[in-house]
């Protein structure tokens, strides 16, 4: 879906206001579910959520988690709803048989660094996932009461933080932020901007740890853009980020198409891209998330689009990644603990 424009305006916009009062109802409703008691499984639970609708960069946030445990020696297992798949689950995704129209997107991506379960019942999929190995990621399902956490870690786009303030309908907060924070472990602030600031200071005035992190194109020294004329797309939470990278790495922005996030490609999408590409001269490129929701389509044009078009990865880098490590060591050991002496 595509973020109405009113939600990131403030003081809130009147559509925002009329939405409000069916705001407060949806987040109290949230609220009551994410305080239902988890069920508990075999090995510890690293949540990683936002308290918004929409994408934050859970998923790059996800993977580079998976890094430092992996640096400690743990196993980790990502689990995931599958958003945009076909399949319900529980499924160990299989790049060489699912694509993303079976697992979704994301889990194509996270299955690169880790196993990756796909399961729309986090609890199934959870209870496939503890066979696997040490330690579960679960990328996103922060207000899903399904799994107990041992710890929660909600990601903000420093950018545009939470937007006007408001619940959803009215607003992109799936709950009260201060509530939601309550229930955190940390707070992930991806890039730089007042909205993030905002929340920094909430979180750190009830004590929350505040980690700071940047997403950072990975480049292909072989085939450099800087300087590329380009006709960029992307369907993720804020299409915006890429054209900020693309210029971070010196690219020649002369088109950008923003998607809805999760976008599903459609043949007529790729015969404008190709297109215009072919007429004014221009590079194709996209996101790595885009690229796997094209790879395997069956439409000649689609597959053309795929071919053609130049992936620019990021990776997530924390400021202060011996603290993100440190919090994560607390957390399994505090778990491993409590097992024992249960």
């Amino acid at each position: 879906m595509r973020a109405p424009r009113f939600w990131s305006q403030t003081p809130p916009h009147l559509a925002a206001r009329l939405l409000a009062p069916l705001g407060g109802v949806v987040g109290r409703e949230t609220l009551r579910r994410m305080a239902r008691p988890g069920a508990d499984i075999a090995v510890p639970v690293i949540c990683v959520g936002n308290p918004v609708a929409g994408g934050a960069g859970k998923t790059p946030t996800a993977i580079a988690l998976s890094h430092i445990l992996h640096g400690m020696a743990e196993r980790p297992v990502f689990l995931s709803r599958g958003h945009g798949g076909r399949l319900k689950g529980p499924v160990l995704v299989d790049p060489d048989t699912h694509g993303a129209a079976d697992v979704g997107d994301e889990p194509l991506l996270l299955t690169r660094t880790a196993p990756t379960i796909v399961s729309r019942d986090r609890l199934s999929g959870a209870r496939v996932a503890e066979r696997l190995d040490t330690v579960i990621i679960m990328d996103d399902g922060f207000q899903n009461p399904a799994l107990r956490k041992d710890l929660s870690i909600l990601v903000v786009d420093a950018a545009v933080g939470t937007g006007n303030g408001l619940c959803l309908p009215a607003g992109p907060l799936r709950a009260p932020l201060m509530e939601q924070l309550r229930q955190a472990g940390a707070v992930v602030l991806i890039g730089q901007g007042s909205a993030g600031e905002a929340v920094r200071g909430r979180a750190q005035s009830l004590g929350l740890p505040v980690f700071r992190a940047k997403l950072h194109p990975i480049q292909d020294g072989a085939h450099p853009l800087a300087g590329r004329r380009v006709l960029a797309f992307a369907g993720i939470g804020r299409p915006a980020k890429f054209a900020e990278t693309l210029q971070e790495l010196g690219a020649k922005i002369a088109g950008f198409v923003p998607l809805p996030d999760h976008h599903v490609f459609r043949e007529r999408d790729a015969l404008e891209l190709l297109t215009r590409a072919d007429r004014e001269r221009l590079l194709l490129v996209t996101t790595e998330k885009d690229h796997a929701r094209l790879a395997g389509a069956q439409s000649s044009a689609l597959r053309e689009l795929a071919s053609l078009a130049r992936v620019v990865p990021v990776s997530l880098r924390f400021e202060d990644e011996g603290g993100v490590q440190a919090l994560l060591h607390h957390a399994l050991q505090n778990r491993r603990a409590r097992s024992t002496l249960g």
